[in-house]
């Protein structure tokens, strides 16, 4: 009996795994048309059959199925042949066809009534409608022309809209047809109430991040746009808006917003390699949303043997909680510029407002900074308040922009009369610009510029990050990171005499860099950079070039980049790693 049954079971096994793998028992020709009318026949017919029922229903059918496909396209006079050949196996079917001339559109009634007859959305529509009168009748352009009257209602707000008249009428003796579709749109309903199934945000701050007033025309890009400035806050892990058609009365449709609270706190480890900054390790905690008054803040503290760092910056929204913010921050932050050990605390308050692609930005930041290299050292402290403009646009990828151009203009100024150790007004800029050649060629220009204008004597009492460096993977390559500056000839403790590195009131850097993609997410560079960090009068440029290779991810480039000193006496080549979008 179990033998029986384990047979039994072995036969049903091959059975399915025959009928996977089955043969089809029918193959078949199409001649005498055109490639799109080919493939719409061949859509009809479908897959060829694979059982003798399927094959008895497919033979039958082919004629009705082959001239039903034709007519959809406007062909109603076709001349369908079919020829089997039942002794081949599998059995061969021959269609052979005369599509003949094409039925084409005599009139064309098409009307508008109601409020859509003026609606400029409509006129647009049907200026670019595909279906005209003297078109081959396409019955696919019809159904688009239908929906497309539809779905437009909808989208701008006509809810009570409805086709009164839809027809298309075929004489194919005449070659002709008449098709009629006649739209009745109604009044364009306004926007209602605006309904939260929970206060979880402040109304006056969710008034603001709306771009309508209320009982302005419904139109569905108003609710998009509403749910992306929504997205964009951060503050939900998922938004709805949805109006409640059902409930429409008086000209106005309520809309139901349904919002999901993004997590309270988020916390994520960041590991990363740069030869500018070597191994660094960063841990992040948020809280997209603070109250109902949208108040953000950010906790990051960054750990590398060059740059460890710590900050927290504290968002208050104002006007607009996207485009017009107030920050608090703090900051301590250890570094390394040329020769020089830094350490700095700050804290910083700050308005930033932006304009489309500008951001504009005010700020005043207390700063000490602590420094010491070998003879030569400090303990100042500077108020500093700044502001900066900056400007960026992108076409394509966002993180591999095929054409795109940055702009950053800063200025800082300061006196001994505000309580910091200096009277300096600084100034920065900074250029990148990215411009296509050609397909797959590409050419990238960086620039940067700075002074620091300084009273009599005062030199000294600048602190590094207030001084100007050059080198590395975001500067001058084929050179050590910030090794590029004013260098002094500085006497130690024991008597000797040593260079070091003290960096510049002044700043300028260009660089040009080819790229070729020569892989999807592959891309080769060569380039030359060139410039100095230096004090007034004392400008000597450092030049390099080199190659490189790099990798596209959706977080940026991975750079690998291999580059050679040519203004040193005993040049050399460095190699620099380096991740990140071009801007």
């Amino acid at each position: 009996m179990h033998r029986f049954r384990g047979r039994v079971l072995s036969l049903a096994l091959l059975l399915v795994a025959s009928r996977g793998h089955a043969k089809p028992m029918l193959e078949y020709q199409i001649e005498g048309l055109e490639r799109a009318q080919r493939t719409n026949v061949e859509a009809w017919l479908g897959a060829a059959p694979e059982t003798r029922a399927a094959r008895a229903n497919f033979v039958t059918s082919a004629r009705d199925r082959v001239e039903s496909s034709l007519q959809a396209l406007g062909y109603y006079r076709a001349d369908v042949d079919i020829s089997l050949d039942r002794e081949r196996d599998p059995w061969r079917l021959l269609i052979a066809v005369t599509p003949g001339d094409p039925v084409t559109v005599s009139s064309l009634d098409l009307q508008l009534i109601g409020a859509a007859a003026t609606d400029p959305a409509f006129t647009r529509l049907l200026a670019n409608k595909p279906l005209n009168e003297g078109d081959v009748l396409h019955h696919g352009h019809y159904e688009s022309l239908r929906n497309s009257l539809l779905s437009l209602g909808q989208r701008r707000g006509y809810f009570d809209g409805e086709l009164l008249a839809r027809s298309v009428q075929v004489e194919p003796g005449a070659g002709a047809a008449r098709v009629r579709l006649h739209y009745a749109s109604g009044d364009r309903y306004r926007i209602g109430e605006l309904r939260l199934d929970e206060e979880i945000l402040d109304r006056e701050l969710l008034e603001k991040l709306q771009d309508f007033e209320p009982g302005a025309p419904y139109e569905l890009g108003t609710l998009q746009s509403l749910q992306s400035q929504l997205q964009r806050t951060g503050y939900f892990s998922a938004i709805t808006v949805r109006p409640a058609v059902d409930e429409r009365a008086h000209g106005e449709v309520p809309l139901d917003l349904e919002l999901f609270p993004a997590k309270r706190h988020t916390i994520d480890v960041g590991i990363g390699y740069s030869t500018d900054t070597e191994e660094r390790v960063s841990l992040t905690w948020r809280t997209p949303r603070v109250n109902r008054h949208g108040h953000s803040q950010e906790t990051r503290l960054e750990y590398s043997a060059i740059n460890p760092s710590g900050r927290v910056i504290y968002n208050i929204p104002l006007t607009h909680p996207l485009n017009d913010v107030l920050q608090l921050g703090l900051r301590v932050e250890q570094n390394e510029f040329g020769d020089l050990e830094s350490r700095q605390q700050e804290a910083l308050v700050r308005r930033e407002r932006r304009h489309g692609n500008w951001v504009l930005s005010y700020h005043l930041r207390l700063l000490n900074e602590q420094w010491d290299a070998g003879p030569v050292d400090g303990n100042e402290d500077y108020l500093l308040p700044g502001i900066s403009i900056s400007h960026k646009h992108r076409e394509g990828p966002l993180v591999n922009p095929t054409r795109g151009f940055s702009q950053l203009y800063s200025v800082e100024a300061t006196s001994s009369q505000m309580g910091s150790s200096v009277d300096m007004t600084r100034l920065y800029a900074n250029w990148i610009y990215v411009m296509p050649l050609a397909e797959r060629h590409r050419l990238v220009a960086r620039a940067e510029a700075g002074a620091a204008l300084l009273g009599d004597g005062q030199r000294d009492d600048l602190a590094p990050s207030l001084s100007f460096f050059a080198g590395g993977s975001q500067s001058i390559r084929g050179f050590a990171y910030q090794s590029i500056g004013n260098e002094v000839d500085l006497l130690l403790r024991d008597g000797q005499e040593r260079e070091f590195v003290l960096g510049g009131n002044r700043l300028a850097i260009a660089s040009l860099e080819y790229q070729y993609t020569f892989l999807k997410d592959w891309r080769a560079a060569v380039f030359v950079d060139a410039g100095d960090a230096f004090d007034e009068g004392e400008f000597d440029a450092s030049y390099a070039a080199g190659l490189g290779i790099h990798y596209m991810t959706p977080v940026g480039a991975i750079k690998l980049e291999l580059a050679r000193s040519l203004s040193e006496d005993n040049p050399g080549w460095r190699v620099h790693i380096n991740i990140g979008a071009e801007f």
